[in-house]
């Protein structure tokens, strides 16, 4: 049997993906090719879910048409830094995910937990779609993004511009791109180890 040996990433990685990178409220005006974003989900992709399930779907807003029609749904607060980022990804989840899992998790059929049981299924799309929303963010750190997750929009106002036909709901927003410096603010503390953790 091989065997490979892991190694922890480099300071300047991991200052990239967690130390030195920030939640962004201003963005330049870079644009965001097709490409980077086909890359950005080839990515994000093979990270974990349950069962495989890979219940999110994404939808990169980015023409003007596009944001016009996202913005009335965006709170006050948002709205300036939601247009003027490159590129806003929609995070939802589709609340029949559970169809594709005789493809993606072949290992014994799953789909009749979810098929029959509404609430395990809701609770299983949010709880993964959030994780994959992660996901993206780490993703667009690694490509040398930033990225500014945010959860201030009407959900229902969301839903019915992008996902009239229900199947689809939206989890929340990651505006993408390039930071403007002067919308970084200070970094908020962290807890401590002790605060939030303990070792069994």
């Amino acid at each position: 049997m091989t065997t490979t040996s892991k190694e922890a990433l480099h300071d300047g990685a991991l200052n990239q993906l967690f130390r030195h990178a920030r939640t962004v409220h201003a963005f330049r005006p870079d644009p965001i090719s097709d490409a980077t974003l086909h890359q950005l989900y080839e990515l994000l992709k093979w990270a974990p879910t349950a069962f495989n399930a890979q219940p999110a779907r994404w939808v990169f807003v980015r023409s003007p048409q596009a944001k016009a029609k996202l913005q009335p749904a965006l709170s006050a607060g948002n709205q300036a830094q939601t247009l003027a980022a490159p590129v806003t990804v929609i995070v939802a989840q589709d609340t029949q995910f559970y169809q594709h899992l005789p493809e993606q998790f072949p290992a014994y059929d799953a789909k009749p937990l979810f098929e029959g049981n509404a609430a395990l299924a809701q609770a299983t799309a949010t709880r993964n779609s959030s994780l994959q929303g992660a996901y993206l963010t780490l993703a667009a750190r690694a490509l040398g993004l930033d990225a500014g997750p945010q959860s201030g929009f009407d959900a229902q106002a969301v839903n019915q511009a992008f996902f009239p036909d229900g199947r689809y709901q939206v989890n929340f927003l990651v505006n993408l791109g390039l930071a403007d410096p002067a919308g970084i603010f200070p970094r908020g503390p962290r807890l401590a180890f002790d605060d939030v953790a303990k070792i069994v």
